[in-house]
């Protein structure tokens, strides 16, 4: 039997959710909470979504394992069509600011594999992540006030909030657990295909083309940075092979059918058609 709460995973149950969902194909979607995974813990980061009023379905430390579900995978989430910056505001671009500098390690201990890292010096854009939020960036509006229609749709429409950054791709360090959120996902029939294919690198992953409704109608995985009329720049350019497989490539790949289970059919499914013989005589 499907279990509507990912088995494993600390409950926190959100006092909302998104309400019904509108039925589609099934889909799940992966943000960034543009937090530290080495500082921040899965409580801190599900409890500020469900303070913001923008719980996803789960959320996850890729560093620990920890996972925590908010919302259960029946219900629609609130996490899309929202920044995806801290507090709900959109993620600085630190290449723009001259006291950052692209480095090749990360300074975050052994645990990290080798990826692209930031350091940096005492500059605005510094000060202004240390307080929270990006001098002159807004912050989103309570979630009550408007929620975007996409939340809503499909069979299950699965948000997995990962504590982490869109500039520095979470698949490039541990993803302790990955296996166990898909396998959870294949049995709410999410294929592992990417229809819009590997989310794009920030800065600039929010690019024309890469939103199109024709790809999220199908079903399957995406960044949030894929999903129609959203404004999240996250995850990043994940390695989407360390997340669902050697055959993530190929769109619409279909979930592994669980062992002993009965082969679905298509609905379109026709028997073929047989044509009269035709005698050989004169």
């Amino acid at each position: 039997m499907t279990d509507a709460w990912m088995p494993g995973a600390e409950r926190l149950t959100a006092a909302a959710d998104g309400g019904r969902l509108k039925g589609g194909a099934p889909r799940a979607v992966w943000l960034v909470l543009h937090a530290d995974p080495m500082t921040v813990s899965v409580r801190e980061a599900a409890e500020d979504l469900i303070e913001l009023g923008r719980p996803a379905h789960l959320v996850w430390n890729p560093l620990s394992g920890e996972v925590a579900q908010l919302i259960p995978v029946v219900r629609a989430g609130r996490a899309l069509g929202w920044a995806d910056g801290p507090h709900g505001t959109d993620e600085p671009d630190w290449t723009q600011d001259p006291d950052w500098m692209q480095n090749t390690s990360w300074t975050h201990g052994a645990d990290w594999t080798q990826g692209t890292g930031w350091t940096h010096g005492p500059g605005q854009r510094q000060l202004a992540a240390a307080t929270g939020r990006p001098r002159g960036e807004p912050t989103a509006p309570p979630a009550r006030d408007g929620l975007a229609g996409v939340n809503n749709e499909g069979r299950v429409c699965v948000q997995i909030g990962v504590i982490g950054h869109a500039w520095a791709p979470f698949t490039d360090g541990p993803v302790r657990r990955a296996r166990d959120i898909v396998s959870w996902l294949d049995s709410w029939h999410v294929g592992r295909g990417w229809p819009a294919g590997r989310p794009a690198p920030c800065p600039g992953s929010i690019r024309p083309g890469h939103q199109w409704r024709r790809n999220w109608a199908r079903g399957g995985h995406f960044g949030a940075s894929q999903v129609p009329g959203c404004r999240g720049a996250g995850p990043g350019s994940v390695d989407i092979e360390r997340l669902t497989g050697p055959f993530s490539a190929q769109r619409g790949t279909p979930a592994p059918r669980a062992p002993g289970s009965a082969a679905r059919i298509s609905a379109m499914t026709r028997p073929p058609r047989l044509a009269a013989a035709r005698s050989a005589a004169p």
